[in-house]
């Protein structure tokens, strides 16, 4: 337990990469490749000289999204976040969140640490709100989708049908098959359909332009997949 609470909130940037061994790409290889990458299918990009800050926008069925790389906001993230956003106008009442189990391990680690430590008097006003979703959702599961889905991710909301309509088979498998070397499964990363938005975070790990390209992939497609299983008729 101790273990994984170390490993998800410790704010040392190197330590991921130096246990890994993958190295990032030189920042004007970064730049080139995925700037060429988002004119391929029509999106915007820009991207600082020393490329450690990339914003990416475009649109999923003519709402607006946007990803950005840059300075964590989350003590769980080492290094740089992938943060992405869409208003995608679905049903306001749908909540559903896919996370992936060591981070959602670790947080629960953490609450729990927290409500049975007899010398924590006030809440820390640190805590991510991700703390409150899993007091507040319940995980579920089904049988379509691969159990090598359910080994790395967990699915949590009010209702299952909502999850159901939106987390895809096509969907799930493409937050399987990231380009090697890809993040592994202990690299946090959360998916998220909340008040008629989607939302993704995740650790920018390692920070290749393919990593970066597969999580648009990932973010569009949930978009699409969540405005055609969840908007409101």
């Amino acid at each position: 337990m101790f273990d994984k609470l170390r490993k998800a909130f410790s704010r040392d940037a190197g330590k991921r990469d130096a246990v890994e061994g993958t190295p990032s790409q030189p920042a004007s290889q970064l730049q080139f490749t995925v700037s060429q990458w988002a004119q391929s299918h029509g999106f915007a990009v820009q991207m600082t000289g020393s490329g450690n800050t990339v914003k990416m926008q475009g649109k999923v069925h003519g709402k607006p999204w946007l990803m950005e790389a840059g300075t964590p906001t989350r003590n769980y993230i080492m290094g740089d976040e992938l943060r992405a956003r869409a208003e995608i106008g679905v049903n306001e009442d749908a909540a559903v969140l896919v996370i992936n189990r060591p981070l959602k391990e670790a947080l629960e680690a953490k609450a729990y640490n927290m409500i049975t430590d007899d010398l924590q008097t006030t809440a820390d006003p640190n805590l991510p709100e991700e703390m409150r979703w899993l007091a507040m959702y319940d995980e579920v599961g089904w049988d379509s989708l691969p159990m090598d889905f359910w080994n790395r991710y967990a699915i949590l909301t009010d209702r299952r049908e909502n999850a159901l309509a939106w987390i895809d088979p096509q969907l799930a498998e493409m937050m399987l098959e990231w380009p090697e070397p890809g993040p592994s499964k202990d690299v946090p990363f959360m998916l998220l359909v909340l008040r008629g938005k989607a939302y993704m975070r995740m650790e920018y790990t390692p920070p290749t332009a393919q990593v970066l390209e597969h999580a648009a992939q990932i973010f569009t497609s949930a978009c699409e997949s969540a405005i055609g299983g969840l908007s409101v008729n």
